[in-house]
Parts: C-alpha cells; structure tokens; sequence
C-alpha cells in the first residue's frame, strides 16, 4: 500500500460510558479517538458474495496506518457513516506499517 492511497479522512471511535451526576445512570457513548487517513473500499460484487456465503457482514475494507491501540471495540465514521469493524489484520509483509479492518456499514450503539 502506497501512502497516496490513504486518501480519505475518517474518525476513529472509541466506546465510552458516562454516568449522570443527577440520576446515577450509566450511559453508553462514542469518543472520538483521532482523525486519521486511510483508504475506504467497499467490497466488489464478487467479494460480497463470497462474504455473504461464509455468513459474514463484512462490507467495506478500510486500511490505515500501524497503531497498537485499535481494536474491533473501536468503529469509524467516514462521511456520516458509522463502520463497525469486525478484525484487525496486520499488514503480510512487515506487520507494522497498515493495518486493515474488515467493517460492515451500520449503527453501533456501544
């Protein structure tokens, strides 16, 4: 992957609980985490299948750069839309420089 390929901004998000400190509820949330580029593809018509056929709800492939604090708690927000991400792949070569996460479109209320 060329860095001119992460093209696209997104938000990485992280859930969050607040509680009130009227009533003492506990609230699930989303923070933002950082503002990152990355490449946002959503999957052919081919892949789609192939996903749809091993039960799987994956359909887009984002890829960003290395970091060692994302995990498939965290979604993205690309566009106003909300990605849940199902892995984390490292990259086959180094390991260290992109890291690829399988999503899925849709709302994920934490």
């Amino acid at each position: 992957m060329q860095a001119g390929k992460l093209n696209r901004r997104i938000m990485l998000q992280k859930p969050v609980e607040t509680q009130s400190p009227v009533t003492g509820a506990v609230t699930s949330g989303w923070a933002d985490v950082k503002e990152l580029w990355a490449s946002v593809v959503d999957l052919s018509a081919r892949d789609f299948v192939a996903a749809q056929a091993g039960q799987s709800e994956v359909t887009t492939r984002i890829t960003i750069r290395w970091r060692d604090d994302v995990t498939d708690k965290h979604r993205i927000v690309h566009r106003g839309r909300i990605y849940n991400i199902h892995g984390v792949l490292e990259d086959d070569k180094s390991g260290r420089e992109y890291l690829t996460l399988p999503c899925s479109r849709g709302v994920n209320d934490g």
